[in-house]
């Protein structure tokens, strides 16, 4: 047995012996009542939302700003990561074989699943548990799917490069922005919801803004990923050649 195994192992059990300890000296009991914040975001979600779906409201609707925020730090590690990764010349790959027709034939059909659920877990998020950030996630995918599949190439000969889902991600943000600030124009405060946004279009339920952060969210998600997923898979000797030539 190596020594890395060894070291696993005896962490693992300090960490299960820890929390042994802990539990039976320190006894600690679950709690019986909710609490008054959970008590006003029960009472009030369906109310102020218009959105059964409370984790969504309190995401997008309650703490606005803060998620904003946290999606703020997501976009600015992926434009860091593709600042490091970025070529000033066109790719032109070799490979434009892919895999065989039975793997590309298998790879539609999924491909096509994922990206019927993800939209699914997108623009059903202020229904059932999901959001823009799941469902972009899930439609990433699609891409790391294609690339081995298909080959990176195939992707670029489709128009499908990284500037332009870059271009897409700023949209879908510049978007969330304005959904976030319209209400201003009218005098509302920001990130207003209902006073604002209708609660349904056309009889169906989309709980105000929800639906829209939801959408640009999943958008912004996805380019983004599947822009770091083409840069991840452009050969390693192109970045050489690149660095090569600046130096």
């Amino acid at each position: 047995m190596s020594t890395r195994v060894v070291v696993l192992i005896v962490l693992l059990a300090g960490v299960v012996l820890s929390a042994i300890t802990v539990t039976l000296l320190l006894k600690p009991e679950a709690p019986v009542s909710v609490r008054d914040l959970g008590k006003h975001y029960i009472n009030y979600t369906r109310h102020n939302t218009s959105s059964p779906e409370a984790v969504t409201a309190i995401v997008w609707d309650y703490r606005g700003l803060d998620t904003i925020y946290e999606t703020v730090v997501l976009y600015m590690a992926i434009i860091g990561g593709l600042a490091l990764s970025t070529t000033t010349r066109k790719i032109v790959l070799k490979t434009r074989i892919g895999l065989t027709s039975i793997a590309k034939t298998a790879t539609r059909i999924i491909v096509l699943l994922i990206a019927t659920i993800a939209a699914s877990i997108a623009l059903h998020g202020h229904l059932t548990p999901g959001g823009g950030f799941p469902g972009g996630s899930a439609l990433a995918i699609t891409a790391m799917l294609i690339i081995p599949v298909y080959t990176l190439q195939s992707l670029l000969d489709q128009g499908v490069s990284s500037t332009r889902l870059i271009a897409v991600r700023g949209l879908a943000l510049t978007a969330l922005g304005l959904v976030a600030v319209l209400p201003v124009f009218r005098g509302l405060e920001a990130v207003t919801n209902l006073k604002f946004y209708p609660s349904h279009i056309a009889g169906m339920l989309i709980s105000g803004s929800l639906w829209f952060y939801n959408l640009f969210e999943f958008l912004a998600v996805a380019s983004g990923f599947a822009a770091v997923a083409l840069y991840l898979s452009i050969p390693e000797e192109i970045y050489r050649e690149e660095i090569g030539g600046v130096e």
